[in-house]
């Protein structure tokens, strides 16, 4: 008896002195997070008796990427995107910059095409190098870099989690005026906790499957409204009102769609390494500009009812008591019963549009330091869903501000994030085989990253100069849109202004630093 557990113990040394020594590519074994006595493992211990993903940044070696299905790519975008969150972006663009349908649907098409490139590109990298997008970063911004944008990818999840809740809160308020928005935002957390709780696994197999009751609800809300005749083309604007509205409008669809970038390769880590590129691109963005159309499109066109004049409008009376929720009831209306659990069913569809970012915030929580990767994820997670439902209470009565200020933030840093990051893959490490893999938790082997930091600060600047907001527009925004309101052209210049930048700074610092 003491023979077999003293082995036990030995091979327990073996496999945890394997994981520091001789692991050149620097790949952690899974079995290796087990051993030990600290809390770290016993908790590990435990989640792996109940079978939950214990691995959290540390890199996937090639013995446990086993996920070999694309379909699984395309999917968990296809449902992350497939819900009312995606709905309610269309919705803005009547409800906030006054655009006409014609107008509002090319304004669409245009910036969801560009937006989702980069999450598409991003998702290569997961196979090759079994590492988490936050940890990729370090390649670019360096190890300390990458902590400020791990800080900013925390704050983009968080603030994800809670917008997206308060449209599904909006939804049940709107079936039961009864249920409260705080009740509502607490329902879709704890749905999405499960979930992410588990793992890496259980997250793909819950988006492979929930898109498709969501697609059948739209479905029936397009026949309904179709039949309904209540579809108005709103005339296209002119001058330069209809410039600024187009390019704000256009940033808010742009930073809903480029949003997944700064996670893209989390879902992709489990693939082999051997797998088709171009295969891992086309599955992600057929899975992303699939939903992303189909339900802006569709806002676009029922917020056009809203401008029906005389009588009693339902649709504008319902987006103004409920939001998101009382339109799509308003839709609804003549379905009864069958139309209230219709608007339940979407409201749910949140929890898949949580998940990527619950789970990848407890990812990026153990970025920023060697302590918080002590942590186990499956903590982190619990963490990141009591954040998300403590900033989505208080701002439950201001969405529509909230939501519009928040998508352009995001659009504008992840602008920046992708100029720096593209010119870097592009021009200075020349693609894929540039990257020396098995460094990418030695800081002093990674680029410095003042390169990349000094280029955030011009893309900032780059965006101050160009943005257009309530609370400040910059003399390019306010030059290029009209009185009421300029043109928000703060990512498109963001980007430029960072990718520029860095290719002398980077130069520079290669000549110093030789890293």
């Amino acid at each position: 008896m003491f023979g077999r557990k003293d082995q036990d113990l030995e091979k327990g040394a073996q496999v945890a002195k394997s994981t520091v020594d001789n692991n050149s590519d620097g790949a952690v074994p899974g079995e290796s997070f087990e051993y030990g006595d600290s809390l770290y493992a016993k908790l590990q211990r435990l989640a792996g008796k109940i079978n939950i993903e214990q691995r959290g940044i540390e890199r996937v070696p090639p013995s446990e990427q086993t996920d070999t299905s694309y379909f699984n790519i395309g999917s968990m975008w296809l449902a992350a995107n497939m819900v009312v969150s995606s709905f309610a972006i269309g919705v803005l663009g009547k409800s906030l910059f006054n655009l006409g349908f014609v107008d509002a649907i090319l304004v669409d098409i245009f910036f969801n095409l560009l937006g989702i490139m980069t999450v598409a590109f991003f998702s290569c990298f997961g196979p090759p190098f079994g590492l988490r997008q936050m940890v990729l970063s370090r390649f670019w911004f360096g190890w300390w870099g990458t902590k400020f944008i791990a800080c900013l990818n925390v704050l983009a999840c968080i603030g994800w989690s809670a917008a997206n809740a308060i449209v599904g809160a909006q939804l049940l308020h709107a079936v039961n005026n009864d249920v409260p928005g705080f009740a509502g935002i607490l329902i879709i957390a704890i749905c999405t906790f499960v979930i992410t709780f588990a793992g890496y696994k259980v997250v793909h197999i819950y988006e492979s499957y929930s898109w498709f009751p969501t697609f059948i609800i739209f479905m029936i809300v397009f026949g309904v409204f179709a039949h309904s005749g209540d579809f108005r083309n709103i005339p296209m604007g002119v001058g330069k009102s209809e410039i600024g509205s187009v390019f704000s409008f256009g940033s808010t669809v742009y930073g809903f769609a480029t949003g997944w970038t700064s996670y893209a390769s989390d879902y992709t880590v489990y693939q082999p390494k051997d797998r088709s590129r171009r295969k891992i691109f086309f599955s992600a963005w057929s899975g992303l500009i699939v939903p992303l159309l189909f339900t802006q499109m569709l806002a676009i066109a029922i917020m056009s009812a809203t401008s029906i004049n005389g009588g009693d409008n339902k649709y504008q009376a319902g987006y103004s008591a409920s939001g998101n929720g009382g339109l799509l009831a308003a839709v609804l209306e003549p379905l009864g019963g069958f139309g209230k659990f219709c608007l339940v069913i979407l409201a749910l569809s949140i929890v898949a549009n949580n998940c990527p970012n619950i789970y990848s915030v407890s990812l990026t929580l153990q970025v920023l330091s060697r302590y918080t990767q002590k942590i186990p994820r499956f903590v982190w997670v619990f963490a990141g869903t009591c954040a998300s439902v403590g900033i989505g209470i208080p701002g439950y009565s201001h969405f529509e501000t909230v939501l519009e200020n928040f998508m352009n933030i995001i659009a504008y840093w992840l602008a920046i994030y992708s100029g720096i990051s593209l010119t870097d893959h592009f021009l200075f490490k020349r693609g894929f085989s540039g990257y020396r893999i098995e460094i990418y938790d030695k800081p002093n082997e990674l680029p410095p990253g003042i390169a990349a930091f000094f280029s955030f600060l011009v893309g900032v600047a780059g965006v101050v100069l160009s943005m257009s907001q309530t609370w400040w527009t910059g003399p390019i925004g306010k030059h290029a849109g009209g009185p009421e309101m300029g043109a928000d052209l703060g990512f498109e210049l963001g980007f430029a202004f960072a990718a520029v930048a860095y290719i002398p700074l980077r130069t520079i610092e290669l000549k110093i630093f030789r890293r």
